[in-house]
């Protein structure tokens, strides 16, 4: 795992747990998400933890296997475990302890919404599934991912209340991400979502209030009984499969884009708002640092400052060549025997040297198949 400690962080720290998505690692997650940059401005602790290739090939969090994502087992103990280490060494407010993720780190971070409601005061789900929407392994993943699945929204909330059986409140505030053009997470997700954890408040599924945010970005609003915000749907028209953000240096901007981290709005910053964190410190220096923690195993170290933001420009380009050389220049993925595109996921075939496809980077990190325009 990472830690990222603001070195000034006032005793009794938030703590934001920030789960990564296939194919990526806690330090991609560390440089783009923009979460550094508000744990400076508001002074709370961060931990990134890191799904080694040895648990999964993709480096994907396991959110689909019982024994992996439920209470006091597998990979979800194995993050309670990384909570549990900087509650020891750190002076963190136990009631205000959060987690967030991007597609398996977001389907996980429901999973731990569910599974420790006890612990988690709130969550962001971005571009992710349902708590325990899957229980029987990979096979089980995909009808959750295609969608929609079909569930009322009592048996979705009873999937995340059954989770941790005896709790019966408070429960986590929720954000719900996903772009409106998403094709590797159908977009139905983020409705079922909705459905399960306005259903776990036994709040109404009709929003309460709406909003307008940059970057073609619709806030859907659901107030619990005292009238407070408990869940909250982002849909971003036009995003792709990843995470929002929006490089910059205003209050309101962060991270870079890259594979997975699209330019649109910094859903980072309305996160941590969403979840009260805003203006809980003042702007400390930080240290950042790896630290071995349960089964996540950590890699090089991160820089301590957030990355720099990239040009506002960018001028596509060309590669032709095997899906085998694709992988290994960092245009594709491998899963399963297969080739995908990074970024829009494209399916390319088989992964070996012979099939050859033509990429086009249409933007920093996001790639599309371009056989007939493409040299």
């Amino acid at each position: 795992m990472y830690e990222y400690v603001p070195s000034s962080t006032r005793p009794g720290a938030p703590l934001v747990v920030a789960l990564h998505g296939c194919t990526q690692q806690a330090s991609d997650y560390y440089d783009d998400s923009g979460w550094p940059k508000y744990a400076d401005l508001w002074g709370f602790d961060l931990v990134f933890p890191q799904q080694p290739s040895t648990n999964d090939a993709t480096e994907c969090f396991d959110w689909y296997t019982s024994s992996e994502d439920t209470r006091g087992h597998g990979e979800a103990e194995s993050i309670m475990q990384m909570v549990q280490y900087m509650q020891a060494h750190y002076s963190i407010d136990a009631s205000r302890i959060y987690v967030t993720g991007l597609s398996a780190g977001g389907a996980m971070t429901a999973d731990l919404l569910a599974d420790y409601p006890d612990v988690f005061a709130a969550g962001s789900v971005d571009s992710g599934i349902p708590a325990q929407c899957a229980a029987g392994g990979q096979s089980t993943a995909y009808p959750c991912m295609d969608g929609p699945v079909s569930k009322s929204v009592s048996q979705w909330a009873a999937l995340a209340t059954g989770s941790d059986p005896g709790y019966s409140g408070p429960w986590p505030r929720v954000a719900i991400w996903q772009g409106t053009a998403d094709y590797t997470v159908n977009t139905a997700n983020s409705t079922e979502l909705m459905d399960q954890w306005t259903g776990v408040w036994g709040i109404s599924q009709t929003a309460s209030s709406t909003a307008s945010l940059p970057g073609g970005t619709s806030e859907s609003i659901y107030d619990d009984a005292t009238g407070e915000p408990a869940v909250e749907v982002y849909a971003i028209s036009g995003m792709g499969h990843g995470l929002a953000v929006n490089p910059g240096s205003g209050t309101n901007q962060c991270g870079a884009t890259g594979a997975y981290f699209l330019n649109y709005i910094c859903s980072t910053y309305y996160t941590a708002v969403f979840w009260g964190l805003s203006g809980s410190g003042s702007s400390p220096s930080a240290t950042a640092t790896a630290t071995a923690t349960g089964t996540a195993t950590p890699s090089a170290s991160p820089s301590a400052s957030p990355s720099s933001s990239p040009s506002p420009t960018f001028a596509p380009q060309c590669f032709t060549e095997s899906n085998y050389q694709q992988t290994v220049d960092g245009h594709a993925y491998q899963s399963g025997g297969y080739t995908y595109a990074d970024g829009s996921n494209q399916n390319m075939g088989l992964w070996n040297v012979f099939t050859v496809h033509a990429l086009e980077e249409t933007g920093p990190g996001y790639y599309v198949i371009a056989d007939s325009h493409c040299p």
